[in-house]
């Protein structure tokens, strides 16, 4: 009898932002364990739960694994691969020819930039398509960040981090690194990196409506009603202008519109501010003074008021105050990478960098980098005229659950006259399409470093091959999207000239080529083979765990992109929202309840549901209601409330916890399984509901037009009696 054969291979986890190294033990070729990189230059051996049960999400029952046609009963048979192609493309050109280019849009989910080949196929799938209603999930969280560095930057891809591991004074606005793994942060291990701040001597300082388990590990908790953050990051500025702790001379040596700026800022002082964010007025004047004292100090704001009803402005906001703070570019404050694969350079290039250049059919709102705000999609299924949207294109997304009043998308979707979905699971959104092409493991995946080196903490490059050979009749993502292209007419560049080239050569590319030819042009890059310290893709792959570029760089310029080369300050559209958010500024009114999400470490957003191992444990879909609150509303022996907003109402589970403040509720996305039970059973059995339900499609941010997700307001009450149904109040 012969052993098997066991071996360990390298790779990196494309699960969540962080991107963790694995070390991938296999037996006969079989993948039998996975456990940290101790090598590797980002992670250092750190893995979440769910890298830890990537296997289980690899390995389950439920995932697809050859494509999938829908019947006329609503359930889904297999087909090959051929038909599947073939009717995806024969669906898609069929209605652009009879109704126009517009008529089939494109959803992208976040696999959009954890996957370097999908990541350089877009390019190539935006060109041959050539439709306005192109949409994704980066228009919910990440469109407010792209337009303030529009404007302050003139690059929307001119995006800062913290030097979180230099830093004295880590003030975290609304992010909950804990849970997340950093958020346009990329930084595994958060727990270390924070309690590294604090062992050397620094503070760590959350300011969040809930105390987050990052909060719960901060030196200082400071509550704040939701959507108010802009107002107070304007206070902290106007504290520190007043007590003249800011260097004027050295932030117009950098930046145009500071004195237009501080025109505005005698609105938002502490005393004015302090009711409307709920926050003590002598509280604001501690923290914009210590942050300012501190040796090095950096602020940084996430997913709470990104998604809010100033996202934009908060965004700016923080951009302002580590500016005037002096912390912009320096060590230990707001600093930017230098990725060795140079994103905003490419974006630059291929024209995926920008805003406002095209607006939608129904409420003109505008796109950010390419593409126009998820909350469109309803409606510009519903509305007849040229233009609307009969088919649809849904690559790795469950808008359903991630985006506003998810029902009303849910009953759009139904009247779609072809969709076509690329995903491993039938899901809330998938069950809708005719045809599904699920993608191959995650482990059969090249890795290459490319958008989230650009959020990195530490500059680093990594390049992995795949752990297994991909099944004979798989194909991943990237392949899926190049078949449809060519399918399609077009190739993988997007330049039709070089793509005739090519195809008359009898070359085809792929992405790692592309990521090759772009790592040589890069900043560290080996572009004619003559530097001997340079990089290419053969010297980076036999690197065990990737290669340490060093800690970040000092500087700004390398990332300002306006003609001037300032940065700045004061454009009108900035100019406007500040005014706007004067004229907002009231104490809040009695008896407000407003609802916020929540994020979980063991989940991302709609998916991971269906596996046990990250489900198990305390019930996550339950909604937070501070004991004070409940005590009010005749709640504090319920299980059940009955959950009211513009668009829905009905029940939802409760959880009486003073982990929220007063006021505030807490609900997070991502759930509300029920109609999936048949094709992901574990989900199903869990369902809990879906927080998007409650949030509303009409209500938008103002310069960026993303989705208000956060500070919602609602009603909450006993469960009434007798029983009745939930209700919707908006119609299709």
């Amino acid at each position: 009898m012969t052993k098997s054969k066991r071996r360990t291979a390298r790779t990196v986890c494309a699960l969540c932002e962080a991107g963790c190294g694995l070390l991938v033990e296999l037996d006969g070729g079989r993948p039998v364990a996975v456990t940290g990189d101790p090598d590797d230059v980002t992670s250092q051996g750190y893995i979440c739960p769910k890298g830890a049960e990537l296997l289980r999400l690899e390995e389950d029952p439920d995932r697809l694994r050859q494509p999938m046609a829908r019947t006329r009963s609503g359930d889904f048979e297999p087909i090959s691969w051929h038909e599947a192609l073939e009717r995806s493309v024969e669906g898609i050109t069929r209605l652009q020819r009879r109704y126009g280019k517009d008529s089939v849009a494109v959803h992208l989910g976040t696999v959009q930039v954890h996957k370097h080949g999908v990541v350089l196929m877009l390019d190539a799938l935006k060109s041959v398509l050539d439709t306005r209603n192109w949409t994704g999930v980066s228009s919910q969280d990440t469109s407010a960040r792209f337009v303030s560095a529009h404007h302050v930057y003139g690059s929307a891809f001119a995006l800062a981090v913290p030097d979180i591991d230099r830093t004295d004074f880590f003030l975290c606005i609304g992010g909950n690194p804990l849970a997340s793994n950093g958020s346009m942060m990329t930084a595994p291990n958060m727990k270390r990196r924070l309690r590294d701040v604090q062992r050397r001597g620094g503070e760590v300082v959350v300011v969040d409506p809930r105390r987050t388990e990052t909060a719960q590990r901060a030196d200082e908790h400071i509550a704040i009603r939701p959507g108010t953050d802009a107002a107070l990051l304007l206070s902290m500025v106007q504290v520190l202008a007043t007590d003249g702790r800011i260097d004027t001379a050295a932030v117009e040596k950098l930046a145009d519109g500071w004195h237009e700026v501080v025109a505005k800022l005698g609105a938002f002082t502490p005393e004015r501010v302090g009711p409307f964010c709920r926050v003590a007025p002598e509280r604001i004047r501690s923290l914009a003074r210590r942050f300012a004292d501190a040796p090095s100090s950096v602020a940084y704001s996430r997913m709470g008021p990104g998604n809010a009803r100033y996202a934009t402005l908060t965004c700016y906001a923080i951009e302002l105050l580590n500016l005037v703070a002096g912390r912009l570019g320096v060590e230990g404050g707001w600093m930017f990478p230098t990725p060795a694969i140079d994103t905003v350079r490419l974006a630059r290039i291929t024209g995926a960098d920008g805003i406002g250049r095209r607006h939608s059919r129904v409420r003109g709102l505008p796109e950010t980098v390419g593409e126009l705000p998820a909350t469109i999609l309803a409606e510009e299924i519903e509305t007849p005229g040229e233009g609307q949207v009969r088919g649809l294109l849904c690559f790795a997304a469950n808008p359903v659950l991630a985006s506003p009043n998810g029902r009303r998308l849910d009953r759009a979707l139904a009247r779609l006259d072809f969709m076509v979905a690329v995903d491993v699971y039938v899901n809330e959104t998938t069950r809708h399409a005719d045809i599904i092409l699920p993608p191959a493991s995650l482990l059969s995946e090249p890795h290459v470093d490319l958008y989230f080196a650009g959020f990195n903490v530490r500059n680093a490059m990594r390049w992995t091959e795949p752990v297994i050979p991909k099944g004979p009749d798989e194909k991943l993502d990237a392949e899926i999207l190049l078949e449809l292209v060519e399918r399609l007419g077009g190739g993988l560049t997007a330049v039709a000239p070089v793509d005739a080239v090519i195809r008359a050569l009898g070359y085809r590319p792929t992405p790692e080529h592309l990521a090759s030819a772009a790592l040589r042009l890069g900043p560290y890059g080996d572009l004619f083979g003559l530097r001997r310290d340079g990089l290419n893709a053969e010297k980076v792959k036999q690197t065990e765990g990737g290669i340490d570029l060093g800690p970040l760089q000092p500087g700004v310029s390398r990332r300002v992109f306006h003609p001037d080369g300032r940065l700045h300050l004061s454009s009108l559209p900035i100019l406007d929202e500040i005014d706007r958010l004067d004229t907002a500024v009231a104490p809040p009114p009695a008896g407000e309840m407003l609802l916020i999400g929540r994020r979980h470490l063991r989940s991302n957003n709609s998916w991971m549901h269906n596996v046990q191992g990250l489900v198990s444990g305390r019930e996550r879909s339950a909604l937070l209601i501070h004991p004070d609150d409940a005590k009010r509303l005749g709640l504090e022996r319920a299980s059940e409330a009955w959950l009211s907003s513009k668009v829905h109402e009905g029940r939802v589970d409760i959880e009486v916890s003073d982990e929220v403040m007063p006021g505030v509720v807490s609900l997070p996305h991502g759930f509300g399984h029920q109609s999936v039970a048949s094709w992901q059973r574990v989900a199903g059995a869990l369902a809990g509901v879906s927080a998007n339900d409650w949030t509303d499609d009409q209500a938008v941010e103002n310069l960026a037009g993303q989705s208000i997700l956060n500070g919602v307001v609602v009603d909450v009450r006993p469960v009434p009696e007798p029983q009745h149904q939930e209700t919707d109040t908006t119609t299709s």
